[in-house]
């Protein structure tokens, strides 16, 4: 039987010749209204394009189940996420089978530009005028945040694979979002307490200046106090920064033994090239990464980055399953590995599409959500696995070390495994987030 697999690419506009509609609202969205640009146009400024649609593929209707992959196409983010979130998102589709109860499934994209303004928008365009029934990725917290504000008041569903501030499940809890892949606290209780536990008692930090990097320096600073450590100083830099030397020579003048680099993405990789060529570690200073992607090491190479330690849910050569998976997605993304993000992306949506089809009905958010959490996961990356009654995705987390350049035995070969961290102690309990979800 043939499949009938409807995926489109588009950003922040359906194509002209798709009709825009809601489901709440069948017909609205015909017309702009003032200020809005026309279907199947961009909108000066808020990284719109037309829709794409894909090689062979309808155009989806009315009718369609509509995933929007929301993230930074073409920033500090995009390796770690970007079209990689795409193609993710794309191959849950296909193993989904294309369509479920007669409805074709269709994947949509947009670039929130590190924004929360721009994120809000386009999701908010894409709840209302063009019946999108559940957002997925969203890395960059802030743009995250906003957009777990729009999806509650809409009542539809994010799937966040991206961010990582713990908010999501904590204070900010929506009965609409399940936060999947990974956040700061559980970066804090495996890198940061690692780095602590072989030595690293006193602590600097460079961090970046928005929700994300407050929340993992927060976090990260929680757990040295706690073992007994001091943090002796920080800085704060801004999103997408190229020049990190004077933070640089503050780290290195607070003579800190561990200089934590509560960043992500490029000004992680500007920060460790840069402190490489400072020397920085000759002095017998650490440099914690506590935020790094598979990306980020390919872009540092091993000479740089080797010798790194990392937490994720998520190594593509960690067993046969992710192993064979990886590789149908590197034949899909220029031979690129994928990262935690793009496997939380997949799992995300299959998770999602499996419940959709039992329930037989998307248009609920909330009781999809509920559903989502009630049935068990089960996937080929992250293995079996529950959702917390605040929407927190529980799995083990891994401790890695990033090899050294004579213990790689070819491309994209970067992980030690340092160990494992349960399920059950890998994220923060849900009693302890503060999220009023948890009764």
């Amino acid at each position: 039987m043939i499949r009938r697999i409807a995926i489109l690419t588009i950003f922040t506009m359906i194509s002209a010749a798709m009709p825009a509609c809601s489901k709440s609202e069948p017909g609205q969205g015909g017309e702009a209204k003032p200020g809005e640009a026309k279907p199947g146009e961009a909108k000066p400024g808020d990284g719109s394009q037309a829709a794409q649609p894909a090689s062979g593929a309808a155009v989806a209707d009315a009718a369609a189940i509509r995933i929007g992959v929301l993230n930074d196409m073409s920033g500090l983010y995009a390796d770690l996420a970007g079209q990689g979130s795409v193609e993710a998102a794309r191959m849950a589709v296909e193993d989904a089978g294309g369509a479920i109860g007669g409805k074709a499934i269709a994947v949509i994209s947009g670039d929130h530009r590190n924004k929360p303004d721009v994120g809000s928008a386009v999701a908010r365009r894409w709840f209302e005028n063009e019946a999108v029934d559940v957002i997925v990725d969203v890395p960059t917290s802030s743009v995250a945040l906003a957009v777990n504000e729009v999806t509650r008041g809409q009542n539809r569903v994010f799937l966040a694979s991206g961010p990582a501030a713990a908010e999501l499940t904590g204070s900010a809890c929506s009965p609409n979002t399940v936060h999947w892949t990974y956040d700061t606290w559980a970066l804090a209780n495996g890198t940061g307490r690692e780095v602590v536990r072989s030595g690293g008692k006193t602590w600097f930090f460079i961090t970046a200046d928005y929700a994300f990097g407050q929340a993992l320096e927060r976090d990260v600073t929680a757990v040295v106090l706690m073992s007994g450590g001091k943090v002796v100083g920080g800085v704060r830099h801004p999103l997408n920064n190229n020049d990190f030397s004077s933070f640089l020579m503050q780290a290195q003048g607070s003579k800190a033994e561990v200089i934590g680099l509560a960043n992500a993405g490029g000004d992680t990789i500007n920060t460790i090239k840069q402190a490489s060529e400072f020397g920085l570690g000759k002095g017998g200073q650490k440099l914690a990464g506590l935020l790094v992607f598979l990306s980020d090491v390919h872009a540092l190479g091993l000479d740089v980055a080797g010798g790194l330690q990392l937490t994720s849910p998520f190594y593509w050569d960690r067993d046969d399953a992710t192993r064979a998976w990886s590789k149908k997605f590197a034949e899909r993304h220029g031979g690129r590995m994928p990262t935690m993000v793009h496997a939380g992306v997949y799992a995300a949506v299959r998770h999602y599409l499996n419940v959709v089809a039992e329930l037989g009905d998307e248009g609920d958010g909330r009781a999809v959500v509920a559903a989502m959490k009630r049935i068990p996961t089960d996937d080929p990356l992250f293995g079996k696995g529950t959702i917390d009654p605040n929407g927190r995705k529980r799995h083990p987390m891994y401790l890695y070390q990033v090899k050294r350049p004579n213990e790689s035995k070819g491309p994209w070969d970067y992980y030690q495994l340092v160990r494992e961290i349960p399920a059950d102690q890998a994220f923060q309990a849900p009693a302890e987030t503060g999220c009023a979800l948890v009764k």
